[in-house]
Formats: structure tokens, sequence, C-alpha cells
């Protein structure tokens, strides 16, 4: 994974931090509803139309995924914080099939000013998912 992340800038570190930290509890040891009560904030707001808003919505939604999915998983490429912002090109693997031929869902994750530890939105630009 590639990180661009000034080891300087504690929030951004922080901020980066919290990012994978999302992702790998909420994913892959699929521990969503957890994932998005520690790391999201109440009112978060969801920019993917399949998905209601809040962070218990977005909890749900990836707890069924993750359920019906057993080889669901994430792959982080790249991540880059700068101060409040965080952004990440991801890789959804199996989140809507478990067939291991099943191409990745690419995803590009864009967090909004992370101005507390808890996230607010996550913007994301998403291929397959959408399709659903």
């Amino acid at each position: 994974m590639l990180e661009l992340v000034d080891p300087k800038d504690r929030r951004a570190v922080r901020n980066k931090d919290n990012v994978l930290a999302l992702y790998e509890l909420m994913i892959n040891q699929k521990k969503s509803e957890e994932a998005t009560a520690k790391f999201l904030r109440p009112d978060y707001v969801q920019h993917n139309p399949l998905i209601a808003d809040g962070a218990v919505a977005l909890g749900q939604y990836f707890g069924q995924a993750t359920r019906e999915h057993a080889r669901a998983r994430v792959v982080v490429h790249k991540i880059i914080a700068v101060s409040d912002y965080v952004f990440a090109h991801v890789n959804f693997l199996n989140l809507l099939s478990d067939d291991p031929r099943t191409p990745a869902s690419p995803v590009s994750i864009s967090t909004g000013s992370m101005q507390t530890e808890r996230l607010p939105s996550i913007g994301t630009r998403c291929n397959s998912l959408a399709t659903r």
C-alpha cells in the first residue's frame, strides 16, 4: 500500500489510521456495526444512493453484505492524508458475490473534513457497486 502522509501532521496520521481501521474492522474482520459506531459520526452522510444516511445504516448494509459473502474483503492500494482530509483508492473484493472470479469493485474514497476523530462523510466513486 502506498501511503502519503506527513508523519509530523498528527491530525493527518490520526485520520489515515482511523480510515484504515474502519475498513479493516468493517469489512475484513466483518464487524460492521462495531466499526461504524466507533469511527463514524451518528449523522454520517452517505453519498452512495443505494445506502441510507447514518452510521447505523452503513453498518447494517456492510453487515448484511459480509454475512452473505464470506469471502468479502477490502484492499487499500493508496491512501493520502493531509490535515483533516483523507483520500484512498480501495478495492472491494467479493462484496456482492462469493465467486473468486468476480472482478474487484474499484472505489475512490474521500472523507471530507475530519475535524474530530469520527468521519462525517465518505464520498465514493464506484463502478460495479452502483449496479446492484
